[in-house]
């Protein structure tokens, strides 16, 4: 363990130490800034073996045992998505900050009751979309923010693979969650509305493969594409400018993003078909991106935000915006593929 003494670090608890919670155990357990006080997990084997693993950390087998720990200041929720609000409110209404895994909530009225809750007892709520903080995505953010890429004109994402099948949860709400808090962050805007298509192939109900698109102000447009029924497996984004493109490739292991000088340039007003409309191909960039992994820079945000008491980067009206457009892809999804529109955040929240 690095930095500070055992009173300057900030006191954090992992509730939920499963596949992806063993993973935040390790990254806090070592981070500078942080001092693992607690695990919590319902399951006494997981619990146990976890605690193993950390000598000196407390084990708790109740989320009501975090809550009332003084040494605790921050609490990651990474247990199964439906226990994401309860355990968050619980955690919330008594003092701590909070960092829920994605997605913050399974409901619209529970995002909003825990940014309500975080925003009126002045108290951190984060959520863990973690491409946020992989140097690619903040790369291609730079590149729309500072205009390199031109007018952006519509975005298509690809999240597939072979498995994992789940049980509890279909494609969209296990996969798609990275892929739109990507899209809204880079456009900086919500839709307005959602369409989603999808079949249940493996499991009556479960969608094993989904197709969303999105309409954004000023005629932009996303489209993700999301399954675990798939023989490739891809992590790809892929955004279109009027000046650029650029595309991040999360499997590539070198060339994590290639930026394409291309385009088709209008050279006046259109007389007659294509008389103004001139292909471009220029030369193909790849930058050099930083190998830090976006895991441990995510963890070192939350220390970060604890501390200082500033917002997240992916805060808690983050986390609800991508339910809001995750809950209009499910109604649209269950009527066959209908647009729903995307309504304005509450006035109490936003």
């Amino acid at each position: 363990m690095d930095g500070g003494s055992v009173s300057e670090r900030i006191g954090i608890a992992v509730v939920g130490t499963g596949d992806w919670g063993a993973n935040l155990v390790r990254n806090f357990a070592n981070l500078a800034g942080a001092r693992l006080v607690a695990v919590c997990d319902a399951d006494p084997k997981r619990l146990e073996k976890t605690a193993a693993q950390y000598p000196g950390v407390k084990a708790y087998a109740d989320v009501s045992l975090v809550a009332a720990d003084p040494e605790i200041k921050g609490v990651v929720v990474s247990a199964s998505a439906p226990g994401h609000y309860p355990l968050a409110k619980v955690l919330l209404e008594a003092g701590k900050d909070v960092y829920v895994e994605k997605p913050l909530t399974l409901e619209v009225a529970h995002a909003e009751e825990l940014c309500k809750l975080a925003k009126e007892r002045n108290l951190i709520l984060m959520v863990g979309h973690l491409l946020l903080y992989h140097p690619g995505v903040q790369y291609m953010k730079k590149m729309v923010t500072d205009g390199t890429l031109g007018e952006v004109y519509y975005i298509y994402c690809q999240r597939v693979n072979l498995g994992k099948v789940r049980k509890d949860e279909n494609a969209l709400w296990s996969f798609a969650p990275h892929d739109l808090s990507v899209v809204l962050h880079l456009l900086g805007m919500e839709p307005t509305d959602v369409c989603a298509r999808g079949s249940d192939f493996l499991q009556t109900g479960i969608e094993d493969v989904v197709f969303v698109d999105l309409k954004f102000p000023g005629g932009k447009m996303a489209h993700v594409h999301v399954s675990w029924l798939d023989p490739h497996k891809l992590r790809k984004f892929t955004v279109v400018g009027s000046q650029k493109m650029v595309v991040f490739d999360d499997m590539d292991a070198s060339e994590k993003i290639k930026v394409y000088d291309k385009g088709v340039d209008r050279a006046g007003e259109v007389v007659a078909y294509g008389d103004s409309l001139t292909v471009r191909n220029g030369d193909i960039l790849i930058p050099k991106i930083s190998l830090q992994e976006p895991l441990k820079l995510e963890c070192a945000h939350f220390v970060e935000c604890v501390r200082d008491r500033k917002k997240p980067l992916t805060d808690g009206l983050d986390g609800l915006r991508v339910v809001k457009v995750l809950d209009a892809a499910q109604r649209s999804l269950k009527n066959g593929g209908t647009p729903v529109a995307i309504q304005p955040l509450p006035q109490e929240v936003a």
